[in-house]
């Protein structure tokens, strides 16, 4: 099985960071026929694609930018996230490295389509090459005259400004990134109103990942059928090519881009060469370490579209496959991921402030083998709770971790409950 690279095409080209070199290859070519058609026409050309946000939530991008309020006497702004902080992904940070120029290109392309003339890029403050590479892109583009009071000599003006963050995961959602960057505290705001209606400095404002909008100049250039031809799924409303970070016990760990509805099995067997040192595969986690968990009889059943995984039980979510063989402790697992998140958390709500915290504690004693029968069901009670009333995803999707271990490996939980206290409790 071979990859189906659309975004990486030009990924080891030499120096394809430079302009000159991203022109030869072919770039900025989708500005010759940008202009001529109306803003209105190229959201419906996204929106015929198929193309799904590759951030998280996978909202349709087309259907997310007809829903711009119009008429509201205020600008409108793009901005990009690459704050990608969740752990396992790491293919953004590639793409600003390798290929700042094409996310320009995708920038330049959607901001004609919503009629925005400034866009920001939110970037994780430890990516600093990729923060280096991306401002000397956005000099280059002035420089050539493909930004600022005009666009390739067109009547548009357009500024890109890079934002640099300072290391909260919490950023990563969008309406916390929109408070960061107006100076405030990165905590998520109040829904609705959402940002297509009132976003950054409370205008209507399209708020996109990195992925996302480097996908655009391909849906500009080949067309909308095309891109939605890009499906192995045809039941899949989630088409075109998509880039996963692969981590973990697999031979060939690293960033793969795979046509929507390519089967986990030829994923992690064919282009990532099977499990290391001829372990079998225990557990994969498809899109971040926040998504639910799935054992290998549910995974090796799914394929990379939307819809199955979601139907497998779990979620894309940042496109993060994280694998483990059978060599790995689950309670451990599900322990570090929760001080992650229990370290993150920014204690806006409750649920997520005190949940996180107990949960670790909890799942500590399950490491340690020191578990009380009881511990188990406050594990359950904890995790419930964070899912039905945290106030923003990190919170439910904290919970989700630690649901999908006990779905699927209970049994682990269950084998370091300390035999004191089974017998204690009648069992």
């Amino acid at each position: 099985m071979a990859e189906r690279k659309v975004l990486l095409e030009r990924y080891d080209v030499p120096n394809i960071w430079e302009l000159d070199v991203y022109r030869r290859h072919g770039g900025y070519a989708t500005l010759d026929g940008l202009f001529a058609k109306s803003p209105t026409d190229w959201v419906e050309e996204v929106k015929a694609s198929g193309l799904c946000g590759r951030g998280g939530a996978g909202f349709p991008t087309g259907v997310k930018w007809s829903f711009l309020a119009k008429g509201t006497g205020k600008p409108t702004y793009l901005v990009v996230n690459a704050d990608e902080s969740e752990p396992g992904t790491c293919h953004d940070r590639r793409l600003l490295e390798r290929l700042p120029h094409q996310l320009i290109e995708g920038i330049i392309n959607t901001c004609y389509a919503i009629d925005a003339h400034e866009a920001y890029v939110y970037i994780r403050g430890e990516y600093l090459e990729p923060y280096q590479r991306l401002v000397q892109a956005i000099r280059e583009a002035e420089a050539a005259g493909l930004l600022g009071k005009t666009v390739a000599g067109q009547d548009f003006p357009l500024r890109i400004v890079v934002h640099r963050g300072a290391g909260a995961y919490i950023c990563g959602e969008e309406t916390a990134l929109l408070s960061s960057q107006e100076g405030d505290k990165g905590q998520p705001r109040q829904k609705p109103p959402f940002p297509a209606v009132a976003g950054l400095y409370a205008a209507p404002t399209i708020v996109n990942n990195v992925q996302t909008i480097s996908t655009i100049p391909h849906i500009v250039r080949h067309g909308a059928a095309w891109f939605a031809g890009i499906n192995l799924a045809p039941e899949s409303k989630s088409p075109g090519p998509r880039i996963l970070s692969v981590s973990g016990h697999v031979q060939r760990p690293g960033i793969y881009e795979v046509e929507t509805g390519t089967p986990f099995e030829e994923l992690l067997y064919g282009l990532c060469g099977g499990i290391r040192g001829g372990h079998d595969l225990k557990s994969v986690i498809p899109g971040g370490s926040s998504m639910p968990m799935l054992p290998k009889d549910v995974i090796l059943q799914t394929d990379t579209s939307f819809e199955s995984i979601r139907k497998a039980g779990s979620q894309p979510g940042s496109g993060a496959v994280i694998v483990m063989d059978e060599t790995t402790d689950i309670p451990t697992v599900v322990w570090r991921i929760s001080r992650f998140y229990a370290h993150e958390s920014c204690g806006k709500c409750t649920p997520c402030r005190e949940g996180n915290p107990w949960s670790v504690k909890l799942l500590r004693r399950f490491v340690d083998g020191t578990a009380r029968a009881e511990d188990l069901r406050i594990l359950v009670e904890v995790a419930e709770a964070m899912e039905k009333n945290s106030f923003c995803p990190l919170g439910i999707a904290a919970a989700w971790a630690t649901q999908g271990a006990l779905k699927h490996f209970r049994h682990e939980f269950e084998a370091r409950i300390s035999h004191a206290s089974a017998i204690a409790a009648g069992d």
